[in-house]
């Protein structure tokens, strides 16, 4: 038994890292938060690499992997803070989709590259007073909050009895909405009597979708996290206080191996979501709950003692590290708390009612 990556995960990891490390450095993340460039050119360089129909059959021109090799390259892109709609156009909606049934055409745009399908989930998961969304005889009317990918061509919009619809951008009122993280486009929507085309009708296609949203989102943390002990050990090696570097002072030593030491067991346990969403449909929905809420709380912590490491400079644009201390904190909110999903899996396990 391989308790490991295979040699072709490696490869597809080693590829989209090259292709980030190149195509990505620090500055044109900057240019994505500041507005003055948009995701197009990043999620066009990722669809030549097939990320857009990792989890699409090859009968509908995508490449048919599985969750962990999603998983993988949801870390990557955790790990660059890449603006892109992969949570979303490449994960979620795809995932609805293939359960549900007879959307071929739209998975094959979605393959290429050509169709990007934003996320709508905010009344399944978490109601708010003032946005919600009706559907009747084919019309829906109301208004989402906090809407994955404001560049999409279609939304995937799910109302509180966890039916699916797909939305035209074309009908709807569109609005950017900037959170915390300006790394990943969202928005809101208000709908006035526009088309809703019904998708799925089962809660299970939602849930399916979402428990896989849920555990690459995790994986995403892993990656951001992981880059900011990255940048702590260098950080630490070459600054120097009282003609010493840092990286040789105690506290700091501890600081590093916390770190270190809370994070490493997270990668086995992202692996081991993604297998059991293709191994494991009994477990599926817990383990996915249980390894979002633990990335989440160990990402916070790697997230605060990675800027206490780079002291004042932690805080500076010059640095970047904000970049990631905000992707880990949206994370933690988007599609659920952690609190929100320890009170679900305890009552999956029936602890809870």
């Amino acid at each position: 038994m391989e308790f490991g990556l295979s040699e072709e995960q490696i490869l597809l990891q080693d590829s989209v890292n090259r292709y980030l490390s190149d195509e990505l450095p620090l500055d044109e993340v900057r240019k994505f938060t500041d507005g003055d460039e948009s995701d197009a050119r990043v999620w066009q360089g990722l669809s030549e690499l097939g990320i857009p129909g990792l989890l699409i059959p090859e009968a509908q021109g995508g490449v048919g992997l599985s969750y962990l090799d999603a998983a993988i390259v949801s870390e990557s892109l955790g790990y660059h803070v890449t603006p892109a709609p992969f949570l979303s156009s490449a994960i979620i909606a795809p995932v609805a989709l293939k359960v549900a049934g007879n959307q071929d055409e739209i998975l094959s745009g979605i393959a290429d590259g050509s169709r990007r399908v934003g996320i709508a989930f905010g009344e399944a998961i978490g109601a708010r007073a003032d946005a919600d969304v009706t559907v009747k005889n084919g019309k829906i009317s109301g208004k989402s909050l906090f809407v994955l990918d404001s560049g999409a061509d279609d939304y995937l919009v799910a109302d509180a009895k966890f039916n699916l619809y797909l939305v035209s951008a074309g009908e709807v009122e569109r609005t950017n909405l900037p959170t915390v993280d300006r790394t990943r486009s969202t928005c809101q929507l208000v709908y006035d009597n526009a088309d809703a085309a019904l998708v799925s009708n089962d809660a299970n296609v939602f849930i399916e979708a979402l428990d896989v949203g849920r555990a690459m989102q995790a994986a995403d943390t892993l990656g951001a996290a992981q880059c900011m002990l990255d940048q702590s050990v260098a950080y630490a090696m070459q600054r120097e206080q009282f003609n010493r570097i840092i990286a040789s002072f105690q506290a700091v030593k501890h600081m590093c191996a916390d770190m270190a030491g809370a994070l490493e067991p997270c990668r086995a346990m992202v692996w081991y979501a993604g297998h059991a969403l293709d191994e494991l449909p009994d477990e599926k929905r817990l383990v996915a709950s249980h390894t979002k809420a633990h990335l989440q709380e160990v990402g916070q912590m790697v997230a605060k003692k990675s800027t206490e490491v780079h002291g004042g400079m932690g805080f500076t644009d010059l640095v970047g590290l904000h970049y990631w201390f905000k992707r880990i904190g949206a994370n933690r909110q988007l599609l659920g708390s952690p609190e929100m999903l320890r009170e679900e899996a305890a009552r999956i396990q029936g602890f809870a009612t």
